[in-house]
């Protein structure tokens, strides 16, 4: 076997191990953002301290990923096209313990919210997660394919979570406005929900990252909601 054949599918174990670990990380992300709004609509306070100590196995994971990242860049000498998809794995390893992050913080309102009044808006949050944790659950798959278009599929659909915040946040504040005496669990939903946007925010991040690994060149820019060019 030529050096070079050989060079060229140790690179391919070594990117399919950070594939696979940033996938690995992505499946507990999502699995916390799901955990985080279970223990939302059942006031579980067990369920929310569990969500907070998984999120060491996020943060294990991203050292893994940043460890092997950087072996790869020291070892190898990569092509442009290897280049972009090694330091996106990099990249995006941070992006998804910043997300773990998100799903923690919205666990950690869960004994703040009283659980004998949980009030009717709370009903509506759980769309907006599923939403999320589908934006972060796809643009892991457009990495692994090194799909660009689904990177920009995902995009788009952030589009669709800021409006679907916008409207959460009326349906919050007339709640609020309506019933002053759940102004402090309305309060804790406000939070909840900019979390799910911002994690909506990161999967975009992501999105860019990965088209750019793909292709080359950055992503078209975009106009966000309320924005105009």
């Amino acid at each position: 076997m030529l050096a070079t054949d050989y060079a060229a599918q140790a690179f391919d174990r070594d990117i399919g191990r950070l594939r696979g670990m940033l996938s690995q990380m992505g499946g507990l992300a999502e699995q916390a953002i799901h955990d985080a709004i279970n223990a939302l609509q059942r006031a579980d306070t067990d369920l929310a301290t569990q969500i907070r100590g998984a999120d060491k196995g996020i943060d294990t994971l991203q050292a893994e990923v940043e460890a092997l990242a950087v072996q790869i860049i020291a070892e190898r000498h990569l092509a442009d096209g290897d280049l972009r998809d090694v330091v996106a794995a990099l990249k995006i390893a941070g992006v998804i313990e910043r997300i773990g992050d998100y799903a923690k913080n919205i666990a950690k309102r869960v004994p703040l919210i009283e659980s004998e009044h949980q009030i009717e808006p709370i009903t509506v949050i759980p769309a907006m997660a599923r939403m999320a944790a589908e934006m972060v659950h796809d643009v892991l798959d457009a990495f692994a394919a090194r799909d660009a278009q689904a990177a920009v599929l995902v995009c788009d659909r952030d589009r669709l979570l800021d409006d679907f915040y916008d409207g959460i946040f009326r349906i919050l504040v007339t709640h609020m406005v309506e019933n002053p005496a759940t102004i402090g669990q309305v309060a804790h939903l406000l939070f909840v929900a900019k979390n799910l946007e911002r994690i909506g925010d990161h999967a975009t991040n992501v999105a860019e990252m990965v088209y750019f690994a793909a292709t080359g060149t950055p992503m078209p820019e975009r106009v966000k909601t309320g924005e105009t060019r």
